[in-house]
Protein backbone atom coordinates (compact mmCIF):
# COMPACT_ATOMS: atom_id res chain seq x y z
CA UNK A 1 0.00 0.00 0.00
CA UNK A 2 1.66 3.51 -0.97
CA UNK A 3 1.87 6.20 1.54
CA UNK A 4 -0.78 8.52 0.18
CA UNK A 5 -3.30 5.46 0.17
CA UNK A 6 -2.16 4.96 3.53
CA UNK A 7 -2.34 8.32 4.37
CA UNK A 8 -5.97 8.75 3.26
CA UNK A 9 -7.29 5.42 5.24
CA UNK A 10 -6.77 7.22 8.33
CA UNK A 11 -7.22 10.46 7.70
CA UNK A 12 -11.00 10.64 8.82
CA UNK A 13 -10.06 8.82 12.22
CA UNK A 14 -7.17 11.62 12.85
CA UNK A 15 -9.58 14.32 12.14
CA UNK A 16 -11.85 12.97 14.76
CA UNK A 17 -9.32 12.20 17.47
CA UNK A 18 -7.85 16.08 16.58
CA UNK A 19 -11.58 16.93 17.51
CA UNK A 20 -11.46 15.42 20.91
CA UNK A 21 -7.72 15.89 21.96
CA UNK A 22 -8.15 20.03 21.37
CA UNK A 23 -11.48 20.47 23.66
CA UNK A 24 -10.01 18.83 26.92
CA UNK A 25 -6.56 20.69 26.10
CA UNK A 26 -8.00 23.48 28.56
CA UNK A 27 -7.57 21.31 31.41
CA UNK A 28 -3.70 20.39 30.85
CA UNK A 29 -1.50 20.38 33.80
CA UNK A 30 1.74 22.61 32.80
CA UNK A 31 4.77 20.09 30.92
CA UNK A 32 7.50 18.84 32.68
CA UNK A 33 11.01 19.44 32.07
CA UNK A 34 11.25 15.58 30.72
CA UNK A 35 8.32 16.02 28.45
CA UNK A 36 9.63 18.94 27.00
CA UNK A 37 12.55 18.15 26.41
CA UNK A 38 11.52 14.99 24.26
CA UNK A 39 8.70 17.23 22.98
CA UNK A 40 11.93 19.36 21.47
CA UNK A 41 13.86 16.47 20.27
CA UNK A 42 11.20 14.83 18.48
CA UNK A 43 10.39 18.31 16.68
CA UNK A 44 14.04 18.55 16.23
CA UNK A 45 13.60 14.85 14.14
CA UNK A 46 10.93 16.46 12.30
CA UNK A 47 11.59 19.40 10.83
CA UNK A 48 15.28 16.82 9.84
CA UNK A 49 12.97 14.52 8.06
CA UNK A 50 10.94 17.59 6.35
CA UNK A 51 13.85 18.70 4.88
CA UNK A 52 14.94 15.60 3.47
CA UNK A 53 11.38 15.09 2.72
CA UNK A 54 11.68 16.05 -1.68
CA UNK A 55 7.88 15.53 -2.23
CA UNK A 56 6.35 16.92 1.02
CA UNK A 57 4.43 20.04 -0.80
CA UNK A 58 2.75 17.30 -2.75
CA UNK A 59 0.62 16.34 0.15
CA UNK A 60 -2.50 18.52 1.75
CA UNK A 61 -2.49 19.29 5.21
CA UNK A 62 -4.49 16.28 6.15
CA UNK A 63 -2.12 14.00 4.44
CA UNK A 64 1.08 16.11 6.36
CA UNK A 65 -0.84 15.84 9.62
CA UNK A 66 -1.21 12.20 9.32
CA UNK A 67 2.34 11.64 8.40
CA UNK A 68 4.01 13.61 11.06
CA UNK A 69 1.55 11.58 13.33
CA UNK A 70 2.88 8.25 11.75
CA UNK A 71 6.53 9.51 12.08
CA UNK A 72 6.28 10.38 15.77
CA UNK A 73 4.60 7.39 16.85
CA UNK A 74 7.43 5.18 15.01
CA UNK A 75 10.21 7.80 16.99
CA UNK A 76 8.28 6.86 20.43
CA UNK A 77 8.22 3.50 19.52
CA UNK A 78 12.13 2.75 18.69
CA UNK A 79 14.50 5.43 19.39
CA UNK A 80 12.75 6.60 22.85
CA UNK A 81 11.24 3.67 24.06
CA UNK A 82 12.98 3.68 27.15
CA UNK A 83 10.89 7.00 27.88
CA UNK A 84 7.78 5.51 29.64
CA UNK A 85 4.83 7.53 28.40
CA UNK A 86 0.86 6.95 29.26
CA UNK A 87 -1.54 7.05 26.13
CA UNK A 88 -2.98 10.25 27.76
CA UNK A 89 0.89 11.55 28.11
CA UNK A 90 1.50 9.97 24.03
CA UNK A 91 -1.85 11.83 22.51
CA UNK A 92 -0.77 14.95 23.69
CA UNK A 93 2.78 14.87 22.93
CA UNK A 94 1.59 13.74 19.12
CA UNK A 95 -1.37 16.37 18.92
CA UNK A 96 1.45 19.53 20.42
CA UNK A 97 3.64 18.90 17.90
CA UNK A 98 0.88 19.11 14.91
CA UNK A 99 0.16 22.25 16.48
CA UNK A 100 3.16 23.16 16.29
CA UNK A 101 4.25 21.92 12.93
CA UNK A 102 0.99 22.68 10.85
CA UNK A 103 -1.15 24.82 13.20
CA UNK A 104 -0.93 27.61 15.46
CA UNK A 105 1.19 25.77 18.65
CA UNK A 106 -0.36 26.55 21.85
CA UNK A 107 -3.27 28.57 20.07
CA UNK A 108 -5.33 25.90 18.60
CA UNK A 109 -7.24 24.65 21.29
CA UNK A 110 -8.33 28.28 21.87
CA UNK A 111 -9.28 28.95 18.20
CA UNK A 112 -10.83 25.92 18.73
CA UNK A 113 -13.47 26.99 20.96
CA UNK A 114 -16.25 28.70 19.56
CA UNK A 115 -17.31 30.20 22.67
CA UNK A 116 -14.15 32.45 22.64
CA UNK A 117 -14.57 35.79 21.50
CA UNK A 118 -11.16 37.37 22.31
CA UNK A 119 -7.71 35.78 22.95
CA UNK A 120 -4.53 38.17 24.07
CA UNK A 121 -1.46 36.87 24.51
CA UNK A 122 0.69 39.26 26.45
CA UNK A 123 3.79 37.90 26.51
CA UNK A 124 4.96 33.89 26.58
CA UNK A 125 3.22 33.04 29.89
CA UNK A 126 0.16 35.71 30.08
CA UNK A 127 -2.79 34.52 27.85
CA UNK A 128 -5.88 35.87 28.12
CA UNK A 129 -9.36 34.99 26.75
CA UNK A 130 -12.69 36.69 26.54
CA UNK A 131 -15.76 34.71 26.90
CA UNK A 132 -19.59 35.84 27.26
CA UNK A 133 -17.90 39.44 27.92
CA UNK A 134 -15.49 38.46 30.44
CA UNK A 135 -11.52 37.97 30.52
CA UNK A 136 -10.14 35.24 31.68
CA UNK A 137 -6.31 33.51 32.30
CA UNK A 138 -5.87 30.79 30.78
CA UNK A 139 -3.08 27.74 31.79
CA UNK A 140 -1.65 28.31 27.99
CA UNK A 141 1.54 29.18 27.69
CA UNK A 142 4.43 29.49 25.48
CA UNK A 143 8.03 28.34 25.52
CA UNK A 144 9.46 31.55 25.48
CA UNK A 145 9.14 34.75 23.95
CA UNK A 146 10.87 33.51 20.48
CA UNK A 147 8.63 30.82 20.22
CA UNK A 148 5.46 33.05 20.86
CA UNK A 149 7.55 35.27 17.96
CA UNK A 150 7.57 32.48 15.63
CA UNK A 151 3.80 31.50 16.00
CA UNK A 152 3.66 35.52 15.00
CA UNK A 153 5.04 35.43 12.26
CA UNK A 154 3.37 32.18 10.79
CA UNK A 155 -0.13 34.28 11.02
CA UNK A 156 1.29 37.00 9.44
CA UNK A 157 2.98 35.51 7.18
CA UNK A 158 -0.09 33.73 5.33
CA UNK A 159 -1.88 37.05 4.49
CA UNK A 160 1.46 38.11 3.06
CA UNK A 161 2.12 40.71 5.55
CA UNK A 162 5.57 40.98 7.80
CA UNK A 163 6.66 41.99 11.30
CA UNK A 164 10.22 42.98 12.33
CA UNK A 165 12.18 45.66 13.81
CA UNK A 166 11.84 48.20 11.34
CA UNK A 167 8.11 46.89 11.09
CA UNK A 168 6.99 45.70 14.58
CA UNK A 169 3.27 46.27 14.63
CA UNK A 170 1.31 44.44 12.01
CA UNK A 171 -2.54 43.66 11.15
CA UNK A 172 -3.71 40.54 9.93
CA UNK A 173 -6.51 37.87 9.69
CA UNK A 174 -6.95 33.98 10.31
CA UNK A 175 -7.96 31.63 7.35
CA UNK A 176 -11.74 32.04 9.46
CA UNK A 177 -11.44 35.96 8.63
CA UNK A 178 -10.87 36.43 12.70
CA UNK A 179 -8.52 39.57 13.00
CA UNK A 180 -5.40 39.88 14.21
CA UNK A 181 -3.16 42.52 15.81
CA UNK A 182 0.48 42.22 16.99
CA UNK A 183 3.30 44.01 18.10
CA UNK A 184 7.09 43.13 18.92
CA UNK A 185 9.92 44.64 21.27
CA UNK A 186 11.36 47.24 20.82
CA UNK A 187 7.73 48.53 21.09
CA UNK A 188 6.34 46.09 23.20
CA UNK A 189 8.63 46.08 26.30
CA UNK A 190 7.68 42.74 28.12
CA UNK A 191 7.81 40.46 24.85
CA UNK A 192 5.90 40.16 21.78
CA UNK A 193 1.84 41.20 21.94
CA UNK A 194 -1.07 39.15 20.15
CA UNK A 195 -4.40 40.25 20.29
CA UNK A 196 -7.08 38.09 18.14
CA UNK A 197 -10.57 39.31 17.58
CA UNK A 198 -12.59 36.24 17.01
CA UNK A 199 -14.74 35.64 13.93
CA UNK A 200 -18.17 34.19 14.53
CA UNK A 201 -19.76 31.51 12.37
CA UNK A 202 -23.55 32.43 13.30
CA UNK A 203 -22.37 35.90 14.02
CA UNK A 204 -23.70 37.07 10.43
CA UNK A 205 -27.69 37.12 10.16
CA UNK A 206 -29.84 38.99 12.08
CA UNK A 207 -31.26 36.27 13.22
CA UNK A 208 -28.19 35.85 15.54
CA UNK A 209 -28.67 39.34 16.78
CA UNK A 210 -32.47 38.46 17.74
CA UNK A 211 -31.21 35.01 19.47
CA UNK A 212 -28.90 37.20 22.05
CA UNK A 213 -31.30 40.03 22.62
CA UNK A 214 -28.97 42.45 21.33
CA UNK A 215 -32.36 44.28 18.97
CA UNK A 216 -35.67 43.97 19.28
CA UNK A 217 -37.97 42.41 16.42
CA UNK A 218 -39.39 45.60 15.52
CA UNK A 219 -36.01 47.46 15.20
CA UNK A 220 -34.53 44.27 13.48
CA UNK A 221 -37.46 44.66 10.85
CA UNK A 222 -36.90 48.59 10.32
CA UNK A 223 -32.87 48.16 10.06
CA UNK A 224 -33.43 45.63 7.12
CA UNK A 225 -36.02 47.70 5.42
CA UNK A 226 -33.61 50.85 5.44
CA UNK A 227 -30.87 48.26 4.14
CA UNK A 228 -32.98 46.93 1.30
CA UNK A 229 -34.13 50.82 0.73
CA UNK A 230 -31.04 51.98 0.35
CA UNK A 231 -30.30 54.25 3.21
CA UNK A 232 -26.97 55.59 4.04
CA UNK A 233 -25.99 53.94 7.14
CA UNK A 234 -23.35 54.53 9.91
CA UNK A 235 -22.64 52.18 12.68
CA UNK A 236 -21.21 53.71 15.45
CA UNK A 237 -19.58 51.78 19.24
CA UNK A 238 -16.41 51.36 21.04
CA UNK A 239 -13.92 48.79 20.64
CA UNK A 240 -15.72 45.10 20.96
CA UNK A 241 -19.12 46.52 21.02
CA UNK A 242 -20.16 44.47 18.14
CA UNK A 243 -20.09 47.30 15.28
CA UNK A 244 -18.80 44.84 12.61
CA UNK A 245 -21.07 42.05 13.91
CA UNK A 246 -23.80 44.56 13.05
CA UNK A 247 -22.23 45.23 9.59
CA UNK A 248 -22.15 41.68 8.65
CA UNK A 249 -26.06 41.22 9.94
CA UNK A 250 -26.97 44.46 8.08
CA UNK A 251 -24.68 43.50 4.91
CA UNK A 252 -26.37 40.24 4.88
CA UNK A 253 -30.08 41.93 3.47
CA UNK A 254 -28.53 43.21 0.44
CA UNK A 255 -30.13 41.97 -2.70
CA UNK A 256 -28.10 39.23 -4.35
CA UNK A 257 -28.67 41.18 -7.41
CA UNK A 258 -26.19 44.30 -6.77
CA UNK A 259 -22.72 44.73 -7.11
CA UNK A 260 -20.84 45.25 -3.80
CA UNK A 261 -17.44 46.21 -2.85
CA UNK A 262 -15.89 46.19 0.71
CA UNK A 263 -13.08 47.75 1.76
CA UNK A 264 -11.26 46.99 4.96
CA UNK A 265 -7.84 47.24 6.39
CA UNK A 266 -8.08 43.44 7.40
CA UNK A 267 -10.57 41.49 5.21
CA UNK A 268 -13.36 40.48 7.60
CA UNK A 269 -16.58 40.84 6.23
CA UNK A 270 -18.54 37.52 5.27
CA UNK A 271 -20.67 38.71 2.84
CA UNK A 272 -23.15 36.02 1.53
CA UNK A 273 -24.20 37.47 -1.81
CA UNK A 274 -22.19 36.45 -5.33
CA UNK A 275 -21.19 39.67 -6.80
CA UNK A 276 -18.23 40.88 -3.98
CA UNK A 277 -15.29 42.34 -4.61
CA UNK A 278 -13.38 42.82 -1.45
CA UNK A 279 -9.98 45.09 -1.52
CA UNK A 280 -7.54 45.15 1.19
CA UNK A 281 -5.32 47.81 2.36
CA UNK A 282 -2.02 47.08 2.01
CA UNK A 283 1.48 48.83 4.24
CA UNK A 284 4.69 49.96 2.54
CA UNK A 285 7.14 47.59 2.15
CA UNK A 286 10.19 47.86 3.64
CA UNK A 287 11.80 50.42 1.90
CA UNK A 288 8.49 52.32 2.77
CA UNK A 289 6.77 52.45 -0.64
CA UNK A 290 3.84 51.09 -2.04
CA UNK A 291 1.31 51.28 0.58
CA UNK A 292 -2.38 51.67 -0.59
CA UNK A 293 -4.55 52.90 1.72
CA UNK A 294 -8.28 52.80 2.35
CA UNK A 295 -8.81 56.13 0.81
CA UNK A 296 -7.20 54.80 -2.62
CA UNK A 297 -9.11 52.13 -2.49
CA UNK A 298 -12.36 54.48 -2.32
CA UNK A 299 -11.51 56.48 -5.19
CA UNK A 300 -10.39 53.23 -7.16
CA UNK A 301 -14.03 51.80 -6.03
CA UNK A 302 -15.84 54.59 -7.89
CA UNK A 303 -14.39 53.12 -11.19
CA UNK A 304 -15.67 49.74 -10.76
CA UNK A 305 -19.53 50.85 -11.00
CA UNK A 306 -20.24 49.51 -7.55
CA UNK A 307 -24.32 49.64 -6.61
CA UNK A 308 -22.90 49.33 -2.91
CA UNK A 309 -19.87 50.07 -1.22
CA UNK A 310 -19.21 48.82 2.37
CA UNK A 311 -16.68 50.51 4.32
CA UNK A 312 -14.90 47.96 7.13
CA UNK A 313 -14.13 51.29 9.33
CA UNK A 314 -13.72 54.53 8.89
CA UNK A 315 -10.48 55.62 10.54
CA UNK A 316 -9.32 59.03 8.29
CA UNK A 317 -9.30 61.07 5.05
CA UNK A 318 -11.42 58.23 3.41
CA UNK A 319 -14.40 59.83 5.22
CA UNK A 320 -14.43 62.51 2.91
CA UNK A 321 -14.28 60.29 -0.26
CA UNK A 322 -16.93 57.92 0.94
CA UNK A 323 -19.59 60.95 1.95
CA UNK A 324 -18.86 61.74 -1.82
CA UNK A 325 -19.83 58.95 -3.01
CA UNK A 326 -23.19 58.58 -0.84
CA UNK A 327 -23.72 62.10 -2.37
CA UNK A 328 -23.00 61.45 -5.93
CA UNK A 329 -25.30 58.60 -6.52
CA UNK A 330 -23.52 55.46 -4.36
CA UNK A 331 -26.77 55.48 -1.52
CA UNK A 332 -26.94 52.01 0.34
CA UNK A 333 -23.84 52.70 2.05
CA UNK A 334 -22.51 51.05 5.10
CA UNK A 335 -19.64 51.43 7.41
CA UNK A 336 -18.51 51.98 10.94
CA UNK A 337 -16.89 54.27 13.22
CA UNK A 338 -15.46 54.50 16.77
CA UNK A 339 -17.26 56.87 18.67
CA UNK A 340 -19.90 56.97 22.15
CA UNK A 341 -22.78 58.19 21.21
CA UNK A 342 -24.88 59.03 18.05
CA UNK A 343 -23.61 62.68 18.28
CA UNK A 344 -19.89 61.98 18.96
CA UNK A 345 -19.90 60.13 15.71
CA UNK A 346 -21.10 63.00 14.31
CA UNK A 347 -17.57 65.30 15.45
CA UNK A 348 -15.60 62.48 14.45
CA UNK A 349 -16.51 62.13 11.03
CA UNK A 350 -16.24 66.16 10.84
CA UNK A 351 -12.76 65.62 12.16
CA UNK A 352 -11.65 62.59 10.03
CA UNK A 353 -12.73 64.66 6.69
CA UNK A 354 -10.16 67.04 7.92
CA UNK A 355 -7.53 64.19 7.73
CA UNK A 356 -7.82 64.16 3.70
CA UNK A 357 -5.85 67.88 3.62
CA UNK A 358 -8.82 69.47 1.76
CA UNK A 359 -9.30 73.36 3.61
CA UNK A 360 -12.92 72.64 3.55
CA UNK A 361 -15.03 75.26 6.09
CA UNK A 362 -16.93 73.77 9.14
CA UNK A 363 -20.68 74.28 6.97
CA UNK A 364 -19.91 72.86 4.05
CA UNK A 365 -18.18 69.45 6.17
CA UNK A 366 -21.43 69.41 7.93
CA UNK A 367 -23.47 69.82 5.06
CA UNK A 368 -21.97 67.14 3.17
CA UNK A 369 -22.47 64.60 6.16
CA UNK A 370 -26.60 65.98 7.29
CA UNK A 371 -27.05 65.20 3.57
CA UNK A 372 -24.92 61.86 3.23
CA UNK A 373 -26.14 59.81 6.20
CA UNK A 374 -29.55 58.92 7.05
CA UNK A 375 -29.30 56.67 10.25
CA UNK A 376 -26.88 56.31 12.68
CA UNK A 377 -26.88 52.99 15.06
CA UNK A 378 -25.21 53.12 18.36
CA UNK A 379 -24.11 49.97 20.02
CA UNK A 380 -22.60 49.22 23.23
CA UNK A 381 -20.98 46.62 25.29
CA UNK A 382 -22.81 46.43 28.73
CA UNK A 383 -21.53 45.41 32.04
CA UNK A 384 -22.28 42.43 32.04
CA UNK A 385 -21.06 41.14 28.42
CA UNK A 386 -23.69 41.32 26.51
CA UNK A 387 -24.29 43.74 22.97
CA UNK A 388 -26.89 45.80 22.40
CA UNK A 389 -28.38 48.25 19.96
CA UNK A 390 -28.64 51.02 22.43
CA UNK A 391 -29.56 54.17 19.78
CA UNK A 392 -30.91 54.26 16.24
CA UNK A 393 -31.18 57.89 15.31
CA UNK A 394 -32.05 59.68 12.23
CA UNK A 395 -30.18 62.89 10.52
CA UNK A 396 -32.95 65.05 10.20
CA UNK A 397 -31.12 68.51 7.70
CA UNK A 398 -28.71 71.28 9.46
CA UNK A 399 -30.39 73.87 11.48
CA UNK A 400 -28.10 76.99 11.01
CA UNK A 401 -24.47 75.46 11.78
CA UNK A 402 -25.70 72.94 13.73
CA UNK A 403 -26.59 69.42 12.35
CA UNK A 404 -30.25 67.90 13.40
CA UNK A 405 -30.89 64.71 14.85
CA UNK A 406 -33.80 62.71 16.20
CA UNK A 407 -33.74 58.90 18.11
CA UNK A 408 -36.20 56.81 16.91
CA UNK A 409 -35.46 53.51 18.92
CA UNK A 410 -33.78 53.33 22.49
CA UNK A 411 -32.26 51.02 24.79
CA UNK A 412 -33.53 51.82 28.74
CA UNK A 413 -32.14 49.85 31.53
CA UNK A 414 -33.96 49.20 34.15
CA UNK A 415 -32.28 47.07 36.51
CA UNK A 416 -29.91 44.79 37.51
CA UNK A 417 -29.73 40.85 38.11
CA UNK A 418 -27.36 38.20 39.15
CA UNK A 419 -24.90 39.06 36.34
CA UNK A 420 -27.29 40.01 34.14
CA UNK A 421 -28.41 43.96 32.59
CA UNK A 422 -32.04 44.10 32.51
CA UNK A 423 -33.59 46.09 30.45
CA UNK A 424 -35.50 46.42 27.24
CA UNK A 425 -35.74 48.43 24.04
CA UNK A 426 -38.46 51.37 23.13
CA UNK A 427 -39.40 53.43 21.04
CA UNK A 428 -39.40 57.28 21.64
CA UNK A 429 -42.51 58.26 19.68
CA UNK A 430 -40.83 60.05 16.65
CA UNK A 431 -41.66 58.66 13.07
CA UNK A 432 -38.95 58.91 10.92
CA UNK A 433 -38.38 60.78 7.88
CA UNK A 434 -36.65 58.08 5.97
CA UNK A 435 -40.02 55.91 6.76
CA UNK A 436 -41.70 57.88 3.26
CA UNK A 437 -38.49 56.17 1.43
CA UNK A 438 -38.73 52.42 2.68
CA UNK A 439 -43.10 52.89 1.93
CA UNK A 440 -41.75 54.29 -1.76
CA UNK A 441 -39.74 51.11 -2.19
CA UNK A 442 -42.88 49.49 -1.65
CA UNK A 443 -41.76 47.69 1.87
CA UNK A 444 -44.61 47.95 4.24
CA UNK A 445 -43.73 48.51 7.91
CA UNK A 446 -46.59 48.82 11.03
CA UNK A 447 -46.13 52.34 11.58
CA UNK A 448 -47.21 51.56 15.29
CA UNK A 449 -44.27 50.59 16.24
CA UNK A 450 -43.19 54.48 16.37
CA UNK A 451 -45.37 55.02 19.14
CA UNK A 452 -44.38 56.04 22.30
CA UNK A 453 -45.96 53.31 24.04
CA UNK A 454 -45.44 49.98 22.16
CA UNK A 455 -44.14 46.82 23.26
CA UNK A 456 -41.08 45.53 21.65
CA UNK A 457 -40.91 41.80 21.27
CA UNK A 458 -37.86 39.26 21.50
CA UNK A 459 -37.43 36.01 20.44
CA UNK A 460 -37.44 33.61 23.08
CA UNK A 461 -34.33 31.42 23.65
CA UNK A 462 -35.07 28.26 26.12
CA UNK A 463 -31.62 27.20 25.67
CA UNK A 464 -28.43 27.06 23.76
CA UNK A 465 -29.87 23.38 22.22
CA UNK A 466 -33.62 24.37 21.68
CA UNK A 467 -34.70 25.84 18.74
CA UNK A 468 -35.33 29.41 17.94
CA UNK A 469 -38.97 30.25 17.92
CA UNK A 470 -40.49 31.62 14.39
CA UNK A 471 -42.66 34.34 15.94
CA UNK A 472 -41.96 36.60 18.96
CA UNK A 473 -43.23 37.16 22.12
CA UNK A 474 -43.79 40.27 24.43
CA UNK A 475 -40.43 41.42 26.51
CA UNK A 476 -42.68 42.55 29.52
CA UNK A 477 -46.54 43.08 30.64
CA UNK A 478 -45.82 47.01 31.00
CA UNK A 479 -45.46 49.95 29.13
CA UNK A 480 -42.23 52.02 28.02
CA UNK A 481 -44.05 54.87 30.38
CA UNK A 482 -44.99 52.56 33.20
CA UNK A 483 -41.41 51.57 33.64
CA UNK A 484 -39.71 54.70 33.77
CA UNK A 485 -42.29 56.54 35.73
CA UNK A 486 -42.59 53.45 38.61
CA UNK A 487 -40.17 54.59 41.68
CA UNK A 488 -39.38 50.90 42.46
CA UNK A 489 -38.89 47.80 40.30
CA UNK A 490 -40.52 44.53 41.49
CA UNK A 491 -38.15 41.01 41.08
CA UNK A 492 -41.16 39.59 39.01
CA UNK A 493 -40.83 42.54 36.26
CA UNK A 494 -37.45 41.70 36.28
CA UNK A 495 -37.74 38.14 35.41
CA UNK A 496 -39.93 38.91 32.93
CA UNK A 497 -37.56 41.65 31.10
CA UNK A 498 -34.92 38.87 30.97
CA UNK A 499 -34.44 37.51 27.78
Amino acid sequence: MSLKDRLNNSAKKAELTDGADLGAFMGDVPLSKEFSDLKEKLHGLLVDKVNTTPDWSQYNDNEQKNLIRQFIEYQINTNFRSIPLNKIERDRLIREIIQEAKGFGPLDPLLADPSISDILVNGAKNVYVEKNGKLYKTSITFKDNHHLRNIIERIVSKVGRRIDEKSPMVDARLPDGSRVNAIIPPLAIDGPSLSIRRFRADSGTMESLLKWGSVSAEIAQVLEAAVAARLNIVISGGTGAGKTTLLNSLSAKIPNTERIITIEDSAELALQQEHVVRLETRPANIEGEGQVSARDLVINSLRMRPDRIIIGECRGAETLDMLQAMNTGHDGSLTTLHANSPRDALSRLETMVMFSGIDLPERNIKSQIASAINIIIQVSRLSDGTRKVTKVSEIVGMEGDVITMQDIFVWEQTGTGVNKVMGMHSSTGIRPKFLDKIVAKGIEINPQIFDKSYRHTYLTKNGNTSPMPSTPVAAANKTRDEIVKGTTLNVDLLKRLKR
